[in-house]
């Protein structure tokens, strides 16, 4: 499975649901769900964040294809859920964003 399309689309099957079924546990339309089952729209954080929700779905898997390590889990484990979502955020990102980011960050800081 490459794409986030397929494995969410595993997750619906898995649980044995249609795409109607599916689309109103994770808060978007049937149309969507189905456009980003064929990769022809990316999924939001907030519906990334359903399906953990949910179905307790690893994100990393969700994101990157692979399950997150234990050191990674563990680490996990302290943040909070807004610290989750802007690192889960980050890094779908362009490179070229994420650097932005960290500008920004740093802009910040200096203003301290």
């Amino acid at each position: 499975m490459n794409t986030i399309g397929q494995r969410l689309k595993r997750i619906r099957k898995i649980n044995e649901l249609n795409q109607v079924e599916f689309s109103k546990i994770i808060d978007v339309s049937q149309g969507t769900l189905s456009e980003i089952e064929q990769d022809k729209y990316y999924s939001s954080t907030e519906t990334i964040m359903a399906l953990h929700t949910n179905f307790s779905a690893d994100i990393h898997w969700i994101l990157f294809g692979r399950d997150t390590s234990r050191e990674e889990k563990n680490m996990y484990d302290d943040l909070k859920n807004d610290e989750v979502n802007l690192l889960n955020t980050y890094r779908i990102l362009e490179k070229q964003d994420q650097e932005e980011i960290i500008d920004y960050i740093d802009f910040k800081l200096k203003r301290r």
